[in-house]
């Protein structure tokens, strides 16, 4: 099965000789998956020929906003609402998770309480799951065809499934904790308050449910290229 990587945005210049960009994130995050994979550049305007370019897609996340004038959005939100009505599988994780819900009909913007960032536990049904966050931007306003499947008290609309065909998180279970604290050096001192980057730091060695995560996202995958 061939999982097209749409990155809607890079990993910091600083490191990512060190980490890879986010597509390395998710072939590492689902290496057990059994998946191949394909990335387009969608933030460099580089985008599939059309859905079935692949078998399933995941959107990356970005450090741009859902709502910013960009060369790229427009195209990015016409693709993802032809992918969905050509029932291609799609995964939308952070900014992707956002980007999805506004080409769908809903409304993202930045939360009037700030950031989240670092490691947060959010409520599936009766399953909690901690992932790693980084985000100010939320959706506020969710699309007719959205259903909320995940949640906490900082970000009510923390996952989304659209039917059968999307799956969406606020968060990124494919962050490591290691990660997010190269991140609050290298983009978040200076624009998210030090005390968030000191409570998130501190608690990098502590668990979160990558593989978890990770089996959830294969199994959506899997499941959606059976019934087809």
């Amino acid at each position: 099965m061939k999982i097209g990587i749409l990155q809607t945005g890079h990993a910091p210049d600083a490191l990512i000789a060190e980490t890879g960009d986010y597509d390395t994130f998710f072939q590492k995050l689902l290496a057990n998956e059994g998946f191949e994979y394909e990335t387009w550049n969608v933030v460099d305007l580089d985008f599939p020929e059309g859905p079935h370019a692949a078998d399933g897609f995941i959107l990356t996340g970005s450090r741009h906003g859902a709502y910013e004038d960009l060369p790229f959005i427009k195209p990015l939100e016409q693709f993802i609402r032809d992918t969905y009505a050509a029932k291609v599988p799609m995964v939308g994780i952070c900014f992707g998770h956002q980007i999805i819900a506004q080409a769908m009909g809903g409304t993202v913007v930045k939360h009037p309480h700030g950031w989240s960032v670092g490691r947060q536990t959010y409520k599936f049904g009766d399953e909690e799951i901690t992932m790693n966050a980084w985000h100010q931007d939320q959706v506020s306003v969710l699309p007719d065809t959205a259903q909320v499947c995940g949640t906490s008290d900082f970000c009510e609309y923390a996952a989304l499934v659209y039917g059968n065909d999307i799956f969406t998180v606020q968060a990124h279970p494919e962050f490591e904790g290691s990660f997010v604290k190269q991140l609050a050096e290298t983009r978040g001192r200076g624009v998210v308050p030090d005390q968030l980057l000191d409570e998130a730091v501190a608690q990098v060695g502590e668990p979160v449910h990558k593989d978890l995560m990770a089996r959830r996202i294969g199994a959506f995958f899997k499941e959606r290229n059976h019934a087809s």
